[in-house]
């Protein structure tokens, strides 16, 4: 694993990886050093795409060369409790992302509710997280141009991500579906439902439902 430390400041350090896989390993290293009593005091841990920020450190010199001598293994997707997100597969983009993998639309619900994700790092508005786990394969571009305004609730692919806007935003993203799950709620706590680490799987209510009224 590459891993370039830098100084941010008098109490934080910021932990450079390779790809956005390495960053999820290391993150994921992180939380278990944590859970387990062996990390050295940090206030704050903050994953985005290639780095993590470290905030709150006693000593970022000592963690820096601590950090660097780690053996971090292949990120264990399957650890952890998992948030189950109801999804309406009625986006308008849905068509064109299936079209874009090659499967047709049922296909295209298949594989994203098939699939096991995980929140890699949130970002862009409170609430909102960036998951992984469709692999390169799915990769889809952003629109060309962009919506002025995205409902809130509407699930979404761009590049190997996928995310859940949690308010109506703008955006430039693959609309495929909606969910009426609350993904940021100030009187919650913690207000966000989802959390970097956590895994996230995708639930197709329209056939739960359907399949509910044929009893």
């Amino acid at each position: 694993m590459s891993v370039r430390t830098l100084r941010v400041g008098e109490r934080a350090l910021l932990v450079e990886l390779a790809d956005g896989t390495e960053t999820e390993a290391f993150h994921a290293e992180l939380l278990r050093r944590r859970a387990a009593g062996v990390l050295p005091a940090v206030r704050e841990i903050v994953p985005a795409a290639r780095t993590v920020l470290l905030d709150g450190v006693a000593d970022p010199a000592r963690l820096a060369a601590e950090v660097e001598r780690w053996e971090v293994g292949p990120l264990h997707a399957r650890v952890g409790a998992v948030v189950e997100v109801p999804v309406r597969y009625d986006g308008p983009d849905l068509a064109e992302v299936a079209a874009l993998w090659g499967v047709s639309v049922e296909e295209a619900v298949r594989v994203h509710t098939a699939t096991g994700f995980r929140v890699a790092f949130c970002g862009f508005a409170p609430g909102f997280g960036y998951l992984t786990g469709l692999g390169e394969r799915y990769e889809v571009p952003r629109r060309a141009t962009p919506r002025t305004a995205v409902p809130a609730g509407s699930v979404a692919l761009a590049g190997p991500y996928t995310g859940v806007y949690p308010r109506s935003s703008p955006g430039g993203w693959q609309l495929i579906g909606t969910t009426d799950v609350v993904l940021w709620d100030a009187g919650r706590e913690p207000a966000a439902l989802l959390a970097p680490g956590t895994r996230v799987r995708f639930t197709d209510s329209t056939a739960q439902t359907a399949k509910g009224g044929r009893r």
